[in-house]
């Protein structure tokens, strides 16, 4: 009889986002916020739904993937990333900085290794073994946190497993077969994965009640709109709403929000969290509404676009600051005569 184990690559670690780095056996990273709410999304994702045991590696980026599925994953030798060596842990800039021949002989043969590594070889047969050691400890669907180069070693479709991506195989009889590779976790946002993620990513309850508010007046406005026969995505513009401060914190949290979003697939969403602090436009579209409905909130309560700007312009110390707020201002005005003309 057969049964699925899932593999799933671990969530991004907490390394710097935009820059490449050999992140290995010997590197133990946490998890960054971006990765800790990539893994929210696991509990909610339909491919997940029958598995009855968790498993995954020693390293911390794994474990700390799974626990969203599992409070308490099972530990289990063999599952660790790909040993690089003298490279583990270095980016890929200190990597061609230090070691230039090296790096530019792998493009060409990636046989080569730097000192110290595991070869691929030896990674595909630990694996394999440790995996085959979950199946037989466990009954029925079972998912396994894991690493890119160790999923690939026995899967293959290196390419495409990107965080917290999906590797389906099938074991029959100690036989695995992959069924499908590289499988991005797409569940669908409704408001309590909203949250979720949220939560994952530290926001507080001020934070999330501000957040639910935005959202509620983001839904006023679509209504209004499409009762004057301008439909919008109202799916969309919920979502985006709730999920427009996931990124609050960090400096430019709007650009950031909405790159964190990207990375997870949800671009039309990422858009609109980008543009929530300013539109490129006064037009009525999904990223204007979210920002006026931002602008109509200040924590939880609903005011007005004098009130909450009128706030605002009190922490504006510079001639460059002040000078985005009265844009900013003008472009809720617009954006709320707009309507109000309808």
């Amino acid at each position: 009889m057969s049964r699925r184990i899932i593999l799933i690559r671990h969530a991004m670690p907490d390394i710097p986002l935009g820059e490449r780095w050999c992140v290995g056996g010997r590197s133990d990273f946490p998890l960054g916020r971006l990765g800790r709410v990539q893994a929210a999304l696991l509990p909610f994702t339909e491919e997940l739904g029958t598995v009855r045991a968790v498993y995954a590696s020693r390293l911390r980026r794994a474990i700390e993937t799974a626990r969203p599925l599992c409070d308490t994953p099972r530990i289990m030798p063999g599952l660790e990333e790909q040993d690089m060596g003298v490279w583990d842990g270095l980016s890929f800039r200190e990597i061609m900085a230090r070691y230039p021949d090296l790096y530019s002989a792998r493009e060409s043969d990636p046989s080569l290794l730097p000192e110290g590594a595991e070869s691929g070889e030896a990674v595909a047969a630990r694996m394999r073994e440790a995996v085959l050691r979950c199946a037989k400890e466990s009954e029925g669907d079972i998912a396994i946190v894991s690493h890119k180069g160790s999923i690939a070693a026995i899967a293959g479709h290196r390419s495409a497993l990107g965080y917290t991506s999906m590797t389906v195989l099938e074991e029959t009889g100690g036989e695995l077969c992959v069924c499908e590779a590289g499988l991005p976790p797409r569940p669908a946002l409704t408001d309590e994965l909203c949250l979720a993620m949220l939560r994952a990513a530290g926001a507080d309850e001020a934070l999330i009640a501000h957040s639910r508010t935005v959202a509620a007046l983001s839904d006023e406005l679509c209504a209004a709109l499409r009762g004057k026969g301008i439909a919008l995505d109202g799916e969309a513009v919920h979502a985006a709403a709730l999920l427009h401060d996931i990124a609050k914190g960090e400096r430019d949290h709007a650009a950031i929000g909405g790159q964190w979003l990207k990375e997870m697939g949800r671009g039309q969403i990422a858009e609109i969290v980008r543009q929530h602090t300013e539109p490129d436009s006064d037009e009525l579209n999904e990223a204007g509404v979210v920002f006026l409905a931002d602008k109509l909130a200040r924590g939880q309560t609903r005011v007005s676009l004098e009130e909450r700007f009128g706030a605002s312009l009190e922490k504006c110390k510079t001639p460059e600051a002040k000078a985005a707020h009265a844009r900013r201002f003008a472009l809720a005005r617009s954006l709320k005569d707009k309507i109000d003309r309808l």
